[in-house]
């Protein structure tokens, strides 16, 4: 973490994708613009890193991210799709709710503009030639009318991802940035979280 910047946690499926470390630089140097510190996940994982892969390697990661996340004043966080689900990465949203347990701040961002239940149903029939069906009526109470194949409720109807992730996402202040290109949709999530700790500061 360095000089006058804020220090904020990038999340998202980022360290998993290819090249991670210079995707980092990029966004760490779009957060310098707007008086950012982005901090990567990797910052934190210097000696876990030193360690052969297994149970404690994980473990040591995720106690690194944990540490960091406590250390940054405030989070962006990607919620694209993960491996060709509907879903996002669920260890982000994990720390989603972990930093919205905190009380921080938190903007997020996406590529893919679909709303959850298109997502779900594009899902089924692409990769299981399968259809969603309208679910009966239920004395339970229901975030959504369509059911996949499975029964599995298709929930948070209205939203990009599940509505705990969006959910918390808002109640920290914050909203979903959208654009097809993924730098741009980053940058729209960043200078809004800057204009955000600016009021804050002041």
């Amino acid at each position: 973490m360095s000089g006058n910047l804020i220090p904020v946690y990038l999340a998202g499926d980022l360290v998993f994708r290819p090249e991670a470390l210079a995707l980092f630089a990029q966004l760490k140097s779009i957060c310098a613009e707007y008086g950012l510190d982005g901090v990567a996940p990797f910052d934190g994982q210097a000696e876990a890193r030193l360690l052969p892969p297994g149970r404690e390697t994980i473990l040591a990661f995720v106690r690194a991210d944990r540490d960091l996340m406590d250390r940054c004043v405030a989070g962006l966080f990607c919620i694209d799709p993960f491996r060709r689900s509907p879903e996002m990465d669920p260890g982000t949203a994990v720390e989603i709710g972990y930093m919205m347990g905190l009380g921080k701040p938190m903007e997020a961002y996406t590529v893919d503009g679909r709303l959850y239940s298109e997502k779900v149903e594009t899902y089924w029939r692409d990769v299981w030639s399968e259809n969603l069906r309208e679910r009966r009526e239920s004395d339970a109470p229901s975030s959504g009318c369509m059911e996949d194949p499975d029964g599995m409720l298709v929930h948070s109807e209205g939203l990009l991802q599940n509505g705990m992730v969006e959910g918390f996402i808002g109640m920290s202040g914050g909203s979903v940035a959208i654009d097809r290109n993924f730098f741009h949709a980053f940058r729209k999530a960043a200078k809004r979280l800057s204009k955000r700790l600016n009021l804050q500061i002041i």
